[in-house]
């Protein structure tokens, strides 16, 4: 195939990614070679692909296409997650549009009505995937909500049930008055909000006086039970034990001693509201003050209720929440109970889906015994059992899971695994895996189920294990994935109807259902890595390491890798309120997923946040088609793919040096993936093809292969193809039919075979580009995607060789550098007077005369000092290198030139170096103010010494 004249990505990404996937090539058949495993954090199904997205999964898709190269039985568990509460908003939302209410049409109905949806618009996220090249099994595609999946998910909770791991309790938790059901920490987001501080007269029971405190949510003192003061507060001391009236309804509570309360902060004392603020809910309990006794003043709907003694006043009951306020403060102020009133900024949080202000609600809920099951997952990272890169995150693991609170696991949604648990009429509980076991255990007497369901996170926490077929039913190594069609007849295998689905309907689902190996887990469970960012490591990250350890009795995976966030390109955090997002697609459109892909890895850091600007992409961008175009010169000049895996017999220096530095760079890649380290990888394939390979070594070989291409083809370093008409075939006959020399046979031998050795390293990161290429140089029995990684041959090192080409570079570089500062024509030849030189440079630059004259553009290199004044100075290793240049350039204007330039640059650095020096600046100036001027002053500080320089080399 003859590789054209313009790089286009889009022409090449999709064919491929079919042909692979089509091909059943990201998981071949090698049960005997060593396992390699990674799950993807399932993606919401709602979801689309966002920059975050892109990031992790392109970190995943290097390690398991370079473990694939390896050899390895690379498994890419892939799937998605059914995230309740944001899958049943946007059907909520669908139905609204037709004025239905999930309410109207009843639970049954309505997750039908979601697994319509998720048959129809559920795999956006996934399409977009495979735009990006992530190479996953999708024939074993897995949903948190299919059938195997749903089985493992009840097994764990009746199991945990059955240990005492995981009981019924009244607790506070964070409480979305829209949805009307509890939600995670990580589904709430704190905004600063302008509101008000009311302070507020408690009178004492028994005495003239009262004790002042001040509140936020004046609406929630109905549900007062206490006024705390720290125990060695001297003003309230005497106090301590007295009852105090609450405002409004008369009710006498008491006030208590607890260090809560900071004596530094507003009166001291602190009203306690235990059914409707965290802290407080601790400090009754210290207190003694039992969970059903506390009173929760709000229903479900975050609307006042009156609870029996509470004396919450008739005119309330019924009032949202925000209208009672108002309402509370007026009954305040009119009883001359409000002390003042300050204005104040207060962190407020509120529901990411819903952007309701969330309310701390005192509630029954489903909990699990998160302290218990943390244990052996800290023991596992202080014992290093589990390796966490960077390990500067051990330290949040440490002081989480230590600090680690029960772990409420039901949601009052009805999209969902449906709590597996029964109440008969008295309100005792009966869990089972099945209402038929269930009823088993309760007799003769009805049932109810709870209609509850669970945490999406509990279901997650399972991933590494129960996506491989545990608890396992079956001896199939693999089935077909489950079809559009099918999916969307597959209703949740239990209903809130408690007989789940029907018998027809479950055998469908089981003769459809993703099946596996009982031996599967074993084979592929721990995971080798999981790459996950850092803001999920506690709400899915360690809940995997407890739940692995704990029903599977080892760790979920050995490493776990933590990324940073994206950015954008002056480092702030990305949103769309302030219109700095990136769309990785359009990226994709505009430069290929191959250049998003390496920039990404390029710019990851180990845990390092990413400031993505778009320019490095477009540079990416331009580093892949630097490699076509030299692969395009390549093919135009007869080099095609290797015949070999060991490297080619090789005699000409610049062979032996290339061979030398492609070891080098395996070596290093090795090195790089096996710590990790993403953006050294990157970096280390990037230098090597740009720099080594084709600014440098196709550059060296040109007079060797001979003179059969047009200028157009082999100008450096861009290797350019504009312009080229003939057909490479054509160029590659004329070839053949001349009788070679020796050296240019080894030479297209030693080319053909460090291209494929580039194309294989950079695959991971490139995929496209290099299978597109690949298949271009040669005919080949296999894909890239299926070669074999390449060995770091020490043998293939020769130290002469590589200081003999290494000199050579430098002194063309020095040379060219001196010719650019000092402004020498480009077409103008000049001599090279060399002095101080040792035996060793004598016998190179005899040996080097041809191609450094044609690189350096000298007419003679003559080994003598120069004797005369003007002269260019250069100085490699010992020796003196002077090029005259008196007649080639105007002397004293270039002095005056380059002296001036250098006066400015300098006056700007020193002018920058004020600014930075002064503290006022670097104290009050925006961070992004105070990196630009550094960056500047060490651009003019450069700029400056390499001005001076060049005055220097003209004497």
């Amino acid at each position: 195939m003859t590789i054209d004249k313009t790089f286009d990505p889009a022409a090449i990404e999709s064919r491929w990614y079919s042909h692979w996937e089509e091909g059943g090539l990201f998981r071949p058949a090698r049960d005997d070679a060593q396992p390699f495993t990674i799950v993807i954090p399932p993606p919401n199904v709602t979801g689309s692909l966002h920059i975050g997205h892109a990031l992790d999964v392109t970190l995943q898709d290097i390690l398991v296409r370079h473990a694939r190269l390896q050899g390895k039985d690379a498994l890419w568990v892939v799937g998605t997650d059914h995230a309740g509460i944001a899958t049943q908003m946007v059907v909520e939302r669908n139905l609204a549009a037709e004025d239905i209410t999930r309410a109207s049409v009843g639970r049954d109905a309505f997750i039908a009505k979601v697994w319509e949806w998720k048959a129809e618009s559920g795999g956006t996220i996934t399409r977009q995937l495979r735009r990006l090249g992530a190479s996953c099994d999708w024939a074993n595609e897995r949903f948190t909500m299919d059938a195997g999946f749903s089985r493992a998910v009840l097994h764990v909770f009746v199991a945990l049930y059955n240990q005492g791991l995981l009981y019924r309790d009244k607790r506070l938790v964070n409480w979305d008055p829209h949805f009307r059901t509890a939600i995670s920490d990580l589904e709430v987001e704190t905004r600063e909000v302008n509101g008000k501080f009311w302070h507020i007269r408690y009178p004492l029971e028994d005495r003239p006086g009262y004790i002042s405190v001040a509140t936020t949510r004046p609406e929630t003192m109905l549900g007062d039970m206490a006024v705390a003061v720290h125990p060695d507060d001297q003003r309230y001391k005497h106090l301590i034990g007295e009852m105090i009236r609450l405002p409004i309804t008369s009710r006498l509570i008491p006030i208590i001693a607890d260090e809560h309360a900071n004596p530094e902060l507003g009166s001291g004392a602190v009203k306690i509201t235990p059914g409707h603020d965290f802290n407080d809910f601790q400090v009754a309990r210290r207190a003694d003050i039992q969970t059903s006794d506390m009173w929760n003043i709000l229903d479900a709907e975050a609307r006042i209720v009156a609870p029996p003694g509470c004396g919450v006043p008739a005119d309330l009951v019924g009032l949202d929440r925000f209208e009672a306020r108002d309402f509370i403060v007026k009954l305040l102020d009119e009883a001359g109970a409000l002390e003042k009133v300050e204005d104040r900024v207060i962190q407020t949080p509120y529901g990411d889906r819903s952007g309701a202000v969330i309310e701390p609600w005192l509630t029954d809920q489903w909990y699990v015994d998160a302290k218990t099951l943390a244990g052996p997952a800290l023991e596992a990272v202080r014992s290093g059992d589990i390796r966490v890169v960077p390990e500067t995150w051990k330290k949040t693991w440490y002081n989480w899971l230590e600090n680690i609170q029960p772990w409420c696991v039901s949601r009052q949604l009805w999209w969902g695994h449906q709590i597996p648990a029964w109440y008969d009429e008295d309100g005792q509980v009966y869990v089972a895996e099945s209402e038929a076991e269930a009823q088993a255990l309760a007799g003769d007497q009805p049932l109810t189920r709870d209609t509850d369901v669970l945490d999406t996170w509990f279901s997650s926490a399972l991933w590494p294990f129960a996506t491989l077929g545990w608890p396992g039913h079956s001896n199939t190594v693999r089935a077909e994935p489950v079809e559009p069609e099918v999916a969307e007849r597959q209703a949740p295998s239990f209903s809130s109807s408690g007989a789940g689905s029907s018998t027809a309907l479950r055998q469908a689902q089981g003769e459809r259902e993703i099946v596996h190996t009982k031996s599967l887990v074993s084979r592929h469970y721990p995971n080798d890595v999981l790459i996950s960012g850092f803001d999920i490591l506690f709400f899915w990250d360690a809940r995997m390491a407890m739940q692995g350890l704990h029903f599977m009795g080892e760790k979920p995976w050995k490493t776990l890798y933590l990324h940073g966030l994206v950015r954008d390109a002056h480092g702030a955090k990305m949103s769309k309120s302030k219109g700095n997002t990136v769309d990785p697609l359009g990226l994709i459109d505009k430069y290929g997923a191959d250049a998003l892909r390496f920039t990404l890895a390029a710019m990851e850091s180990q845990g390092r946040d990413i400031k993505l600007d778009e320019k490095r992409v477009e540079g990416y961008r331009n580093f892949a088609t630097k490699l076509w175009n030299a692969a395009r010169f390549a093919q135009s000049n007869g080099i095609g793919g290797s015949t070999t895996l060991e490297p080619p017999r090789a005699e000409l220096a610049v062979n032996r040096w290339i061979l030398a530095e492609t070891v080098k760079t395996i070596q290093a890649l090795d090195l790089a993936l096996a710590d990790l380290r993403f953006d050294e990888a990157a970096n280390t394939i990037y230098h090597f093809v740009w720099a080594s390979f084709c600014d440098w070594y196709l550059e060296l070989i040109k007079p060797v292969i001979g003179n059969t291409v047009r200028a157009e083809l082999v100008e450096a370093p861009s290797f350019s193809t504009s312009g080229a008409e003939e057909s490479s075939a054509a160029l590659r006959q004329a070839q053949g039919e001349r009788n070679e020399s020796p050296e240019a046979q080894e030479t297209r031998a030693v080319a053909g075979w460090v291209l494929d050795q580039i194309l294989v390293l950079l695959h991971p990161f490139m995929p496209f580009l290099t299978e597109e290429l690949w298949h271009a140089l040669a005919d080949r029995p296999n894909d890239l995607i299926l070669a074999r990684w390449p060995m770091a041959d020490a043998r293939a090192i020769d130290p002469a060789a590589s200081a003999e080409v290494e000199w050579l570079i430098k002194l063309v570089s020095e040379i060219r550098a001196a010719r650019s500062e000092l402004n020498v024509p480009p077409g103008a030849r000049l001599h090279l007077f060399a002095s101080d030189v040792s035996d060793e440079t004598i016998d190179r630059l005899d040996r080097q005369h041809a191609v450094l004259s044609r690189l350096a553009r000298l007419d003679s290199i003559q080994l003598s000092p120069f004797a005369g004044t003007g002269a260019a100075q250069v100085v490699v290793d010992e020796a003196t290198y002077a090029l005259p240049l008196e007649g080639v350039i105007d002397l004293a204007a270039e002095r005056a030139r380059l002296a001036k330039g250098a006066e400015a640059a300098e006056k700007e650095r020193d002018g920058l170096a004020g600014r930075l020096n002064n503290p006022a600046f670097v104290e009050k100036a925006k961070p992004e103010a105070v990196a630009k001027a550094r960056e500047d002053h060490d651009a003019k500080a450069a700029e400056a010494e390499r001005l001076r320089a060049a005055l220097a080399r003209l004497g």
